[in-house]
């Protein structure tokens, strides 16, 4: 009978084992093949790209998946997106980016909502008090030297703005430039106490730096946007758990601002998304499953 019991006993440790080994094994399978996986960003240029793009590409990496970004405009980003040669895009505003994810259909996911509470639209300076709303710009367009200052041609907020000089009537046209040439361009008018009209954007710097005000657009052309996380359409089967996490992403505007403060001002992008997730591990667990 011991020697029954002993056998048995044998047995039943030996299945354990397999059954651990077998597990063991199959993690190790699922880790080695996340190491033979990469995620690749789109990354546009702006500033409130950078740290979700920056938080989510660290946490991917500590789950074990290689990581790219690709720098491009927001329209070669869903082309990237839709082809598969973009895996992830951080930073897409709703509903001026629906137009893309209706042309490629079934090609992309809208996968989460990154935050709220965003704003957008022509925005003067605060010591133009006459100047509240865009109908406040007819008949002073000489005043601004007929000129709307924007970003990169072709995006969806300069297609926007031109759409909103004829809507309205404008006598103006649009000057494109960089986020960074808007800006500069947009500060050098204020410091002169000059009259300017330029394209902003919340969250970003500008407010905390420049003493600016968005004017009211009655007709709608802007609209209050959600920032979204967009997902090429394989990737919930080429990648099931990187796909989770960006399904669970979210991160708060404060934060987000503070972080864009911090790294125009000199920080390192990945440092400040670092110490984010150090100060936010128990979300971070939430939006990775564990």
């Amino acid at each position: 009978m011991r020697k029954f019991l002993f056998g048995l006993m044998t047995v039943l440790l030996i299945v354990v084992l397999a059954a651990c080994s077998s597990g063991d094994k199959k993690n190790d399978e699922k880790s080695s093949a996340k190491k033979d996986q990469t995620i690749t960003f789109g990354v546009t240029p702006w500033t409130s790209t950078v740290p979700p793009t920056k938080i989510a590409r660290l946490i991917l990496e500590d789950m074990g998946y290689k990581v790219e970004e690709t720098n491009a405009d927001v329209s070669s980003i869903y082309i990237g997106l839709s082809r598969g040669d973009i895996n992830a895009y951080m930073d897409s505003w709703m509903p001026s980016h629906e137009v893309h994810l209706e042309k490629y259909e079934g090609k992309v996911e809208d996968t989460a909502v990154s935050f709220s509470g965003a704003a957008s639209g022509l925005v003067v300076p605060n010591y133009m008090e006459d100047i509240n709303s865009i109908e406040d710009l007819i008949g002073k367009e000489d005043l601004f030297n007929n000129e709307i200052y924007g970003v990169e041609a072709g995006g969806n907020a300069a297609k926007i703005i031109d759409s909103l000089i004829e809507g309205y009537g404008l006598d103006m046209k649009q000057v494109n430039s960089s986020e960074g040439g808007m800006i500069a361009q947009g500060r050098r008018q204020m410091e002169q106490k000059k009259p300017v009209v330029f394209y902003g954007w919340r969250p970003h710097t500008m407010f905390n730096k420049m003493d600016i005000k968005v004017i009211e657009d009655t007709k709608g052309y802007f609209s209050i946007p959600d920032i979204h996380v967009i997902t090429n359409a394989g990737l919930k089967e080429e990648a099931p758990e990187a796909y989770e996490f960006l399904s669970n992403w979210s991160i708060d505007i404060d934060d987000l601002e503070a972080m864009i403060v911090a790294i125009e001002d000199g920080a390192e992008p990945e440092v400040v998304a670092r110490e984010w997730i150090d100060n936010n591990q128990d979300k971070v667990n939430e939006m990775i499953g564990k």
